[in-house]
């Protein structure tokens, strides 16, 4: 590779301005690109399961103990934010993810210019813009940001291997894990895998063992504060390892998968050439980051074997390619593909770097216009016009009809059914519907998915005697139109306590179903 990545240190030293200048544009950028954003949309399930679960946290309850939830660093996270600004609305927590964003993508581009050949503030304009339309949807981008993070340590690793190194880039793995255990999962293949290709022709770096002693030992500390919790927080360890048992064992899925859209499979004759030109290329995304994972793989290797130096950003992006590939896959739609290609944009920008002006140029500005093309027009401002005007606990909000609507309903059924702070159940997907109006779920499991074992559902049951709802509202839609997924399906030991103690408020044909609490005067 070219003799300038040996003089990555000089660069940063003598190109000082340059480097402030990018990281103005990354900051200044990120923050245009909020507001824009931030006043916009409201995904009631899964941006909903975040807001209520660091509302929870913010109350004092534990994740995984107290309510069905993520890893628990996004919460405390967000939680600490929301307590340090002293709001728990839903902007705040946008806030709190973007400052998460801003730190993931300024660290990134530190990396990146330090092992790039040198690039105009155009070039890396390009480049911002790019990882930022991408990053998507805004609840989601803790999950983009935790893969930027890791290609970011990994690339310091492989600049110079040592001790110190190996102990920094698993206590990131480690960090990262308290985050998203499929991250931290992710991350450990990536290293590990790292640390096989550096043996090759090892030359003045430590040998397997002392390497991966030091690795292990930075992912225990990093991960020490879900070690704490398992440790000093009661209740809180059988719930976790609860949690893992259900997935591998009785849910058997991390998520929920969808067949692979393969781009022949369209229907071309009904798409005007703008859908085909958006659908064939956003299709052809996931297929790309596993070619550029095998090939790469292969194709380091072999500069490997043959002593010829490769940017360290580069490697980093190709072993932690098939990782996040299967994040993309185990749910292959469009949210899924955004969050695993980050090692690939990343990797194919590096490669670009060192390339002629000509190709550079062209597929720089090509891979650009393509993801804007792609990612723009699903940004919650880009869809502003189909909105609503509302407020969310306090937040000015544009939203979709439906939305709007569900709130409202929601929020007149709690006025008239459950005052005086009373709890609620709505069942499967409307965690959101908790915090918005600031209510406790009386059940662990707020976003209910997938099918649950008899006896599950009959704890969940106890649970909603003991809170006494005043109303329930059960959306029973089959999920990715699957009528296996219906929530009379999934839980149907559930479906029938609320049907047998509840009184139905609406006709039996609607959905939702609504219901009130027996218990509550007429």
């Amino acid at each position: 590779m070219d003799e300038r990545y040996h003089n990555q240190n000089k660069y940063f030293t003598d190109n000082y301005l340059q480097i402030v200048s990018i990281l103005l544009i990354v900051i200044s950028g990120i923050l245009v690109f909020f507001f824009w954003n931030s006043h916009h949309g409201f995904n009631v399930p899964d941006e909903g399961y975040l807001w209520y679960g660091s509302q929870r946290v913010m109350l004092g309850e534990v994740p995984f103990r107290d309510f069905m939830s993520y890893d628990i660093g996004r919460y405390y996270w967000s939680a600490a934010f929301m307590r340090l600004v002293g709001d728990n609305g839903i902007i705040t927590l946008r806030v709190a993810i973007m400052v998460f964003q801003i730190l993931a993508l300024c660290v990134a581009f530190l990396v990146l210019v330090r092992n790039t050949a040198a690039q105009s503030l155009f070039f890396w304009l390009l480049v911002f813009i790019t990882l930022l339309v991408w990053m998507f949807p805004q609840y989601k981008i803790f999950d983009a940001s935790l893969s930027i993070i890791l290609i970011s340590s990994l690339s310091f690793l492989l600049e110079q291997p040592s001790r110190r190194r190996y102990f920094l880039a698993g206590l990131i793995v480690g960090l990262v894990a308290v985050f998203g255990r499929n991250h931290g999962l992710y991350g450990a293949i990536g290293n590990i895998s790292v640390m096989l290709y550096l043996v090759m022709k090892r030359e003045n770096a430590p040998n397997l063992i002392a390497a991966f002693s030091f690795w292990l030992l930075g992912v225990v500390v990093g991960y020490l504060p879900v070690l704490f919790f398992l440790i000093f927080v009661p209740g809180f360890a059988p719930a976790f390892w609860e949690s893992i048992r259900a997935m591998l064992f009785e849910i058997k899925a991390t998520n929920i998968s969808l067949p692979v859209p393969w781009p022949w499979l369209l229907p071309f004759e009904r798409m005007t050439t703008v859908e085909i030109l958006r659908n064939v290329t956003v299709r052809l995304f996931p297929i790309a980051v596993v070619i550029f994972g095998v090939l790469g793989i292969v194709w380091a290797i072999r500069q490997r074997l043959q002593k010829k130096k490769v940017s360290p950003v580069l490697i980093a992006a190709i072993f932690l390619a098939l990782p996040y590939a299967h994040y993309t896959y185990s749910r292959a739609d469009l949210e899924h593909t955004a969050l695993g290609v980050f090692p690939f944009l990343i990797g194919i920008f590096v490669l670009l770097a060192s390339q002629s002006a000509k190709i550079k140029w062209s597929f720089v500005a090509l891979l650009c216009g393509m993801s804007i093309l792609i990612m723009l027009p699903y940004h919650p401002a880009w869809l502003s016009k189909q909105h609503i005007n509302i407020k969310v606990a306090g937040d000015k909000l544009k939203v979709d009809l439906y939305t709007a609507h569900r709130l409202k309903l929601c929020e007149e059924l709690a006025i008239r059914f459950a005052p005086f702070d009373q709890t609620f159940v709505a069942m499967p997907y409307s965690p959101g519907i908790y915090a918005a109006l600031g209510r406790k779920c009386p059940m662990w499991e707020i976003y209910a998915l997938l099918p649950r074992s008899a006896s599950f559902q009959q704890a969940e049951i106890e649970r909603i005697k003991a809170a006494n709802p005043g109303f329930a509202i059960i959306d029973n839609f089959p999920i990715d139109w699957r009528d296996d997924l219906r929530y009379s399906k999934t839980h149907p030991i559930i479906d029938r306590y609320i049907r047998d103690n509840f009184e139905r408020l609406n006709d039996l044909a609607q959905n939702p179903a609504i219901y009130r609490s027996k218990h509550i005067e007429k």
